[in-house]
């Protein structure tokens, strides 16, 4: 349908007294058009942005401009930004710029305007032509000019940070040992990065859920962060990266004036790269910028006390008899197209206790729905006669159980622990898949509700362990998912989930910073 009429409609709603179902199917349809036109002729159709901007920023109550921001964000940003193809770059850069264009010049947006104004950015063009500058700029930097401090902006999700900035945490300390290594990104980083003596978290939160100002409010933030941890005059000691951050908008706004910045464009649609993770992306590109080094697997750094308590769980498992340890996670990130259900749930979960001596231990979720899916997958079990547990993580105490299922109620660097110290770990697309590579961890992946090939292989785990994948095709026909035949395949799959590798006690890399390179060597002179 034409954006005249959509806001013919949009108009005749505004002040509709059951504003906010109709809010969120107008939108949607406004949104799904924009993405129709672009597949069907190539079609760039701004009014239709304008017309989602417009209902995003158009209410005081912040629910209400939520509902229309996420059709803009769920239906037209993560659909161009999924395809990793070269036109989705160039169009997705097209929306942000038009977004960021449009908030500057609300009531609302007198800051954001101002600080791009900082910048010497004030119209549409300016922004979209310097991120077009930014994205197919081909960067490198001189090793032999080492930093004092290395400044990464997170990826905003545990997994891609996991999957990207680790491999570059890796990579950065081998070239720049006395560099001190800082990371803007949410506080839950502590939990898989916080165990590194090397790295310094500066905690700030992207509103992912939120309306169109909020989610850009986390640029302002950085900023300040930015500015107080890069005094003027000392930008030449300073290397910032962004590795196609959501906090500057995948590239589209400024954090930096000088050239102290590096920009790893992760959406870049190589010929040689058709096949490559993120890992190996990120690795790649590394090498691209500071010269071929070793490859780098992804790696965590959870904190010891975590490590020690997850080894006890697992020990006090072993010491009752259980042979076989299996972590496994059904969060999906908020999103439930990842899932496969409440059913298929249930039936892997007795499939994998058919193996006598086996403990399956169940992370129990984030959020009210989560948690009552753990309950009623719990309940499941005891039905079925199978020995249950349920506990905190950090209560998790002497337990008995030789066989069954014990559900935990973790943090993201809790389970992260759990799955270290596991023998394998299933699990939806999501964090964790990245999280059990990373610990060397056999793991294998359940992708559903997408069917692009390049996403899948984008986003597929890899550690340096077996990382295997089953893929259900949840979108052509979701009435009639065969969970049976998809359980039949993951049964297949595992059997072939052999380790290459001795597993070690603890897998949780750490990064010796110079200081303890000096008291070891102090160490050594005094034996």
């Amino acid at each position: 349908m034409e954006p005249s009429i959509y806001r013919k409609q949009w108009l005749d709603l505004k002040n509709s007294s059951s504003l906010r179902e109709e809010l969120h199917q107008l939108s949607r349809k406004i949104a799904f058009s924009f993405i129709d036109r672009y597949y069907q002729k190539g079609l760039y159709v701004p009014e239709y942005i304008d017309l989602i901007c417009e209902m995003a920023t158009s209410y005081e109550e912040p629910e209400l401009n939520k509902i229309t921001s996420s059709s803009l964000f769920e239906i037209v940003v993560e659909q161009i930004c999924d395809d990793y193809e070269y036109m989705p770059v160039e169009i997705y850069t097209r929306v942000m710029s038009q977004v960021i264009t449009f908030c500057r010049n609300t009531p609302a947006g007198e800051s954001l305007d101002k600080k791009l104004s900082d910048f010497g950015i004030f119209t549409f063009e300016d922004i979209y032509s310097r991120s077009e500058r930014v994205h197919s700029r081909k960067y490198s930097y001189d090793i032999t000019k080492a930093p004092e401090k290395i400044i990464l902006l997170s990826r905003v999700t545990i997994g891609a940070d996991v999957a990207i900035l680790s491999v570059m945490i890796q990579k950065l300390s081998k070239f720049f040992p006395k560099a001190e290594i800082v990371i803007i990104g949410n506080d839950k980083l502590a939990g898989i990065f916080g165990g590194s003596k090397n790295i310094r978290l500066c905690k700030l939160s992207y509103a992912r859920k939120d309306g169109l100002l909020e989610r850009l409010s986390s640029w302002h933030s950085s900023l300040e962060i930015i500015s107080d941890e890069i005094p003027k005059g000392s930008e030449n000691k300073v290397l910032l990266i962004d590795p196609d951050s959501r906090i500057s908008q995948l590239g589209v706004l400024p954090v930096s004036k000088t050239d102290n910045y590096l920009f790893f464009n992760s959406r870049k649609c190589i010929a040689s790269s058709q096949n490559a993770c993120m890992a190996e992306l990120a690795n790649h590109w590394m090498d691209s910028v500071f010269g071929k080094s070793e490859f780098c697997f992804p790696a965590i750094w959870t904190p010891m006390n975590f490590s020690l308590q997850a080894k006890k769980i697992v020990t006090s498992l072993r010491a009752a008899g259980c042979e076989k340890i299996i972590a496994v996670n059904f969060g999906v990130g908020g999103n439930p197209r990842k899932s496969l259900g409440l059913e298929f749930e249930k039936k892997l979960l007795r499939e994998l206790l058919k193996t006598p001596r086996t403990a399956v231990l169940l992370d129990s979720g984030f959020g009210q729905a989560e948690l009552s899916q753990s309950a009623m997958l719990l309940s499941d079990l005891q039905n079925h006669g199978f020995q249950t547990f349920s506990a905190r993580f950090a209560d998790f105490d002497n337990c008995t159980m030789s066989h069954g299922l014990a559900v935990l109620e973790c943090t993201i660097g809790e389970i992260a622990s759990i799955i270290a110290q596991s023998d394998e770990y299933i699990g939806y697309d999501s964090a964790c898949q990245h999280i059990a590579a990373a610990a060397q961890t056999p793991t294998l992946t359940i992708f559903a509700g997408i069917n692009n090939m390049h996403f899948i292989r984008r986003w597929s785990a890899c550690g340096n362990t077996q990382c295997k994948i089953v893929h259900a095709n949840t979108l052509d026909d979701p009435a009639h998912i065969d969970v049976d035949e998809i359980i039949l395949r993951i049964t297949e799959e595992r059997a072939a989930l052999k380790r290459e590798i001795p597993k070690q006690k603890h897998k949780i890399s750490e990064i010796k910073t110079s200081l303890h390179k000096k008291e070891e060597a102090k160490k050594d002179k005094v034996s």
